[in-house]
């Protein structure tokens, strides 16, 4: 993935890295070391921002994000651990804007799956997954990094 974003995106000092809490964070820390991005690693919490709170509820470990660099004309390396509706990308992307505007994003994600809902891409990607109804990707980590596909049965 670090090949793939080299190839991608000039990285220089307008480049910075925001991870999806929790799994999209052990990515991008390992992602921003291997990069050697200047700018600190941003942390997202897109609780407040998701369409789906209100039949799910509130995730009760609900953390402040912490953007430690201004976005605005900044090129943002977006990372996440599965890309399956889009949705968790559409509610970052939001909570982005609500902090300023960026140049760029690229998108990021370790794993994508089917069962898109919203018309989101990932520009670079770990690995690619057709997986059935009711069977979900779970990351464990952050160090090792584990993935693990469980079924909802």
């Amino acid at each position: 993935m670090a090949t793939d974003l080299r190839q991608q995106l000039d990285i220089d000092e307008r480049t910075a890295m925001v991870g999806i809490h929790t799994g999209g964070v052990w990515v991008a820390q390992a992602l921003h070391r291997l990069l050697g991005i200047e700018a600190p690693l941003g942390v997202l919490d897109i609780s407040f921002y998701r369409d789906d709170f209100t039949r799910i509820g509130m995730n009760p470990q609900v953390k402040p994000s912490q953007l430690p660099f201004a976005l605005d004309d900044r090129h943002i390396i977006l990372v996440d651990d599965v890309l399956h509706t889009g949705r968790t990308i559409r509610a970052a992307m939001n909570e982005l804007f609500d902090y300023g505007r960026p140049a760029s994003i690229l998108l990021a994600t370790l794993v994508e799956r089917s069962g898109r809902e919203l018309p989101i891409e990932a520009n670079v990607v770990g690995v690619t997954m057709d997986l059935g109804p009711g069977e979900q990707v779970k990351l464990t980590g952050p160090e090792p990094l584990s993935l693990e596909i469980r079924s909802g049965a």
